[in-house]
């Protein structure tokens, strides 16, 4: 009895977070720029809500590791 609700609560929260929810690090966003102009124009579109999370913090990363790639003398 005294592990239901901790149970339910974990069943609960699962379906929560989906395929949809997967955090990508920058090293991933790097390689498939696609995804990293998606994400990125995304968190650009909602700041306020977004900015904060991994996957917008991951991108900007991203973004600013492939921009001094590209810049001459970086």
């Amino acid at each position: 009895m005294k592990y239901l609700l901790p149970g339910i609560a974990a069943l609960a929260l699962s379906g929560c977070f989906g395929e949809g929810d997967k955090i990508y690090t920058g090293d991933e966003l790097m390689a498939a720029q696609a995804l990293l102009a998606k994400i990125t124009s995304e968190c650009r579109n909602n700041p306020g809500a977004l900015r904060q999370t991994p996957n917008c913090q991951n991108a900007e990363a991203a973004h600013w590791k492939l921009w001094l790639r590209t810049t001459p003398g970086g």
